[in-house]
């Protein structure tokens, strides 16, 4: 969900094209008939999605909450000659419907994708990550970043999503399960002496993360 002024969302998208063209129909597909079509990537966060993995040509992406699939196939934009992406969704019936639209775009043989829970399917996925995009259930987002950082390669970068939540880690006091749970890892993250971050006011806030 944006919490930016539309007026500024719509104006950078005028001033971008980073975006994967082919992949406006689903995108459009997605919001017009899901009921939690604001769970999706926006059109410009795809097109920074797509530019900054062109960026680092990785091998290997894990993504960890596919929904229907356009954060995917954007991240998928740079992986080199014989990389892939894992792509993790814990509803069948978003990873199935992402599934199609994988199949019918040039990165089908690239992408792996798993039904489950991604505590339990990060640690089978014996990989060194280039890059890592976190966009599932907020209270987990601890969980999944202990789990994937000690799998992260040299170059790798870790990308959380939603880290402005909305805009309520603001609030002086802070209601709702999933914004405290945000504003925790946000502490966490800005605590660990571990790794360099940068916050970034992309729609509703990417955390990027390395090792030091």
């Amino acid at each position: 969900m944006d919490f930016i002024q539309q007026a500024a969302n719509d104006y950078v998208t005028q001033y971008s094209d980073a975006t994967p063209a082919y992949l406006r129909p689903m995108y459009e597909h997605t919001l017009l008939s899901h009921p939690h079509a604001h769970l999706q990537s926006n059109w410009n966060q795809g097109g920074f999605l797509s530019f900054f993995s062109k960026l680092l040509s990785p091998a290997a992406i894990l993504e960890i909450g596919t929904f229907t699939g356009f954060s995917t196939l954007c991240l998928a934009e740079g992986l080199n000659y014989t990389g892939t992406i894992d792509t993790i969704e814990l509803r069948a019936e978003d990873a199935n419907a992402a599934r199609v639209h994988f199949d019918a775009s040039p990165k089908a043989h690239q992408i792996v994708s798993h039904i489950g829970d991604a505590k339990a399917i990060i640690p089978t996925l014996h990989k060194q990550w280039d890059l890592v995009f976190i966009d599932a259930d907020k209270t987990g987002y601890i969980e999944y970043f202990n789990l994937v950082l000690p799998m992260l390669s040299d170059k790798g970068v870790i990308i959380a999503d939603n880290v402005l939540f909305h805009g309520q880690v603001f609030d002086e006091n802070i209601t709702g399960k999933n914004a405290i749970a945000i504003h925790a890892f946000n502490e966490f993250i800005l605590a660990h002496e571990g790794i360099e971050k940068v916050m970034l006011t992309v729609r509703d806030g990417l955390t990027l993360m390395r090792k030091k």
